[in-house]
């Protein structure tokens, strides 16, 4: 972070009166709120440091709890700014603030320093004693130790001046700075999420090239039905050992064809399955290349269970999650199988009206569920079934009305549409 700029953002601090709310709302990121749609982000990532103001809602993934926050909240919660200024001239960002207790009025500090390597921020009272800390710094790691308790060592002052440069307005400079942030960060995860998409698509590529041809096997069976048949023609012409000879070599030609007919269609269940799993794979790397931001990107990548991250057992489905529903996606016939078979009655499930496509279920205990859930379900029934956009109808009901026919093969009723864009 650029000294000049932290010298303009002191003074917007001090237009404000008062910290209304502070918190981690990220692993680096501190949001402090100084009122109504109006607070500031620093963004305390080691090498990366930055302030920024955004302009959207936050969506909380994580409730921190740590010591740290806990110490944050409490003493810097509501509470009046005094002074802020940069410390020895440095990248060393304080604000002071003033909290009533019941006793009496005390002062603490925030120190956010923006050094590099060593960032970090830093809870203070006013005899500069280490309240907490988003990063404890032990001897074996640096001669300025910052441990709960001891007294914060001084840095030393920079030895040269920096250069200041002329910004007119400091809130549009740091709302530009969290668009090119966002920006940057939006590509490189798509980047990240296409790259391992393409190597799963490659993996199923690589095991469809592996199957026998479907083909093939069932004119192997053919011809080895056709074979032993000739046999059997002449073979009562025959006597003793050579007919006992014959019969045999006809039966083992018989089992042959038989098996090489079974195989045959297990391979192209197999085929079917893995061509429907490269499709799924295919239609994700084209949302995500379509996706504006990484919440959206995100929600296709939903983290694994902790019982489920122990076992390395992956969920024969896709599994989304909306405000707290569970959305499940088949994404072959295997899956859409599974999730028929181990649904609910109260699921509900969805399907393209009168074309192929995957089955959906959300998870549901209620008698129905909200209609943004329903319109959500229905598009990621659409999106993943479909190659090309455009507006789908959608079927859906509650899982109790669905009767399973043959395999992913059902028929349904009652039951509901709605149009969908995608």
């Amino acid at each position: 972070m650029k000294y000049f700029i932290l010298k303009k953002v002191i003074d917007l601090i001090l237009e404000n009166k008062n910290i209304n709310h502070i918190k981690r709302i990220h692993n680096n990121i501190i949001r402090v709120e100084f009122a109504k749609d109006k607070a500031l982000y620093f963004d305390m990532t080691k090498g990366n440091s930055t302030i920024y103001i955004k302009r959207t809602k936050d969506i909380e993934k994580k409730i921190f709890n740590a010591p740290f926050d806990v110490v944050l909240q409490k003493k810097f919660n509501n509470t009046k700014i005094d002074k802020a200024y940069l410390r020895n001239d440095d990248k060393l960002l304080v604000i002071e603030i003033l909290s009533k207790s019941s006793y009496k009025e005390m002062r603490y500090k925030l120190q956010f320093e923006f050094t590099g390597k060593n960032t970090n921020l830093i809870l203070l009272d006013e005899n500069d004693i280490i309240l907490e800390a988003l990063r404890h710094i032990d001897e074996w790691t640096s001669t300025r130790i910052v441990k709960v308790g001891q007294k914060l060592e001084e840095l030393e002052k920079p030895k040269f001046e920096y250069k200041l440069q002329e910004l007119e307005d400091i809130e549009a400079y740091l709302e530009n700075i969290y668009l090119d942030k966002v920006s940057k960060e939006l590509e490189s995860l798509k980047k990240q999420k296409i790259t391992q998409l393409n190597k799963q698509i490659a993996k199923v590529s690589k095991l469809l090239d592996t199957l026998e041809d479907v083909d093939e096997l069932e004119k192997r069976s053919v011809e080895l039905n056709q074979e032993a048949s000739k046999i059997l023609e002449y073979v009562y012409t025959l006597n003793g050992y050579e007919k006992q000879q014959k019969l045999k070599l006809s039966n083992e030609l018989f089992r042959d064809a038989k098996k090489a007919k079974a195989k045959a269609k297990k391979q192209y269940m197999e085929e079917l399955n893995l061509e429907q799993k490269r499709q799924f794979y295919k239609r994700l790397v084209k949302s995500i290349e379509n996706s504006s931001t990484i919440d959206e990107i995100e929600f296709y990548f939903p983290k694994k269970e902790k019982n489920q991250t122990k076992t390395k057992k992956a969920t024969p489905y896709q599994s989304f999650f909306i405000n707290g529903y569970k959305i499940m996606l088949g994404r072959d016939e295997r899956e859409n199988i599974y999730l028929l078979e181990n649904s609910k009655a109260s699921d509900y499930w969805f399907h393209l009206k009168e074309q192929n496509s995957s089955h959906v279920i959300v998870s549901n205990t209620k008698k129905s569920i909200p209609e943004n859930i329903i319109e959500e379900a229905a598009k990621i029934c659409a999106k993943f079934s479909t190659d090309n956009g455009g507006v789908f109808e959608v079927d859906f009901t509650q899982r109790r009305n669905v009767k399973i026919q043959n395999r992913a093969n059902v028929l349904y009723n009652p039951y509901s549409t709605i149009r969908v864009k995608v």
